[in-house]
């Protein structure tokens, strides 16, 4: 199991080093696991070490939400000050996605109804 969080943990470096020496916008831990992402494709398997210490850190992720919960409780009259912008980058946002979604599958599904695949319905094909 060592090895394993050793190689999750590499890949993290890994990652934190590619975002700093290259200036990205993208967090570190991210990159690390696109990086591990890609390492497993190539291997085509994830080992049964890996698998465990994953489902491990997994089952203990929700700790992870208590220092951001704790930091939303002691800059709650900063955040109070601020809740109209808040609220509007998140509403906002969020409905224009809902909207150009439905918008895009009513017209995905339009243009593929009158998919001349299936061919006349008495079986035969004209030249």
């Amino acid at each position: 199991m060592l090895h394993a969080l050793t190689a999750i943990l590499i890949c993290q470096l890994v990652g934190e080093t590619i975002a700093a020496a290259g200036g990205l916008p993208v967090p570190g831990p991210v990159l690390g696991m696109v990086l591990l992402f890609v390492v497993l494709l190539v291997r085509g398997r994830i080992g049964d070490n890996l698998e465990r210490v994953g489902g491990t850190l997994l089952s203990y992720l929700s700790l992870l939400f208590v220092p951001a919960g704790v930091g939303v409780i002691t800059h709650l009259g900063a955040l109070r000050s601020s809740l109209l912008p808040l609220a509007t980058a998140i509403v906002v946002p969020t409905l224009l996605t809902i909207i150009v979604s439905a918008l895009l599958v009513k017209w995905l599904d339009r243009t593929d109804s009158g998919s001349p695949e299936e061919g006349p319905a008495d079986g035969n094909i004209q030249p």
